[in-house]
């Protein structure tokens, strides 16, 4: 019986453990996806990476469509003289992201030479490291990457670990349909960077 009480009582503790650690996790993770958030580093670089995201048929979706707009910002002020798209196809597209991207680009007037793209991505993670295979190939070093706020704490981790030279330069013109929009999309960042955090370990 003794055992058995002591059994539980460790079992209790594990679990209690487990629990607190899971909530400083999330509370990290929250914390400091919001404060990178708030960071922009936008600075002169070889290129900019685009990170994709849904595309509807043939056209970028809402938030696409901004991160799109802000690197052909970056392109036409100087700040990057190429641009490189990422993303697959997805579940439902019938043209990769990385291929909407430059559509849409080249239809704003960038020049078609200045374009790269990767088109097999399906993660943060396959964005930036086949971004990198393409760069090296063109010879590019230095990177800004374009993204909307609650993605770049994430994607600046995932860049330093490829041992990318890149700064964070987010999209400030996104208007999300409502705040639980908004609030789902940086619960959701939390999480994943939380995983991401679990994983390096």
């Amino acid at each position: 019986m003794r055992l058995l009480q002591t059994a539980v009582r460790f079992l209790a503790r594990l679990i209690t453990g487990i629990i607190a650690l899971a909530i400083l996790l999330g509370w990290y993770a929250a914390v400091t996806v919001f404060l990178f958030s708030l960071k922009d580093e936008t600075r002169p670089a070889d290129a900019a990476i685009v990170l994709g995201a849904a595309v509807v048929r043939d056209r970028p979706s809402a938030v696409f469509r901004e991160r799109i707009n802000h690197a052909i910002q970056l392109y036409q002020t100087g700040m990057v003289d190429t641009l490189i798209f990422t993303g697959g196809v997805g579940n439902r597209d019938e043209l990769a992201e990385g291929e909407v991207g430059r559509n849409y680009a080249i239809a704003r007037g960038v020049d078609p030479v200045d374009i790269l793209l990767e088109t097999s991505s399906t993660s943060t993670y396959e964005n930036l490291r086949n971004a990198q295979v393409v760069a090296r190939q063109n010879g590019l070093e230095t990177f800004l990457i374009v993204s909307t706020p609650n993605h770049m704490r994430r994607a600046l981790a995932v860049a330093g670990d490829l041992q990318m030279e890149a700064y964070s330069s987010p999209t400030r013109t996104i208007r999300w349909i409502s705040r639980v929009t908004r609030t789902y999309s940086y619960v959701r960042e939390v999480v994943a960077y939380s995983v991401y955090l679990l994983n390096l370990g």
